[in-house]
């Protein structure tokens, strides 16, 4: 028997100073491509889409901690892409300077977001869709890719962990809602994609996570 072609391309590694996890996410009939999360090392990811043979025609941010978009702005020079945030996070978008500063880490500008990312709205290359997940940010997102039982959770849920409440706009009772009644609702085979750190099975986090279970 031939092995079925894969329903999307891949790839998941820690970029920038401190290591987000960057995903590329890739149509491998068009060749178009989503990248989740520039956190820094844009060299580096445009290495890994030539690698691919892909085209990046959208970045899409789980949040707008400095960590996960400190490369945007020399992704979309290079490619052209168009940047995306859920608008609740325009905030902390707007002072990308200030975090840098908070967090020692060296300022590289980035431009304002093409577009606000909406609750369910279908994401770029029609290969899943975006879901609001607030808690550890107000415009938090997740991104589902149901055919590929492929979940990007961002900083809302890791590896029998939860991401941290005591930052700018973080709500510890969001979250679990979030966690709770926007991903656990999801199949239980899917992976999931952390904003760092390894990746895990979502059934497993529904019975094993200490935070929050199903």
């Amino acid at each position: 028997m031939p092995t079925p072609a894969p329903t999307l391309i891949r790839e998941t590694f820690p970029v920038g100073p401190l290591q987000c996890n960057c995903t590329i996410i890739g149509d491998p009939l068009t060749k178009q491509a989503i990248v989740v999360d520039p956190g820094g090392n844009h060299e580096l990811i445009l290495a890994k889409l030539e690698g691919h043979g892909l085209k990046c025609v959208s970045i899409i941010h789980t949040h707008a901690h400095l960590d996960h978009f400190l490369a945007s702005g020399q992704l979309k020079e290079k490619t052209g892409a168009t940047l995306h945030l859920h608008k609740e996070d325009q905030f902390l978008w707007d002072n990308l300077e200030t975090q840098c500063q908070v967090f020692r880490v060296p300022y590289v500008p980035v431009p304002s977001p093409d577009r606000w990312l909406d609750h369910e709205e279908t994401l770029a290359c029609g290969c899943g869709v975006a879901l609001h997940t607030p808690g550890h940010t107000p415009g938090s997102m997740s991104f589902w890719f149901e055919d590929a039982k492929l979940l990007i959770a961002g900083d809302t849920l890791f590896k029998r962990g939860v991401g941290r409440t005591d930052l700018w706009g973080g709500d510890q009772a969001t979250i679990v809602r979030s966690i709770k009644e926007r991903l656990y609702t999801l199949d239980e085979a899917a992976t999931v994609v952390t904003g760092h750190g390894p990746d895990t099975r979502l059934g497993d986090e529904m019975r094993e996570n200490p935070f929050v279970r199903a």
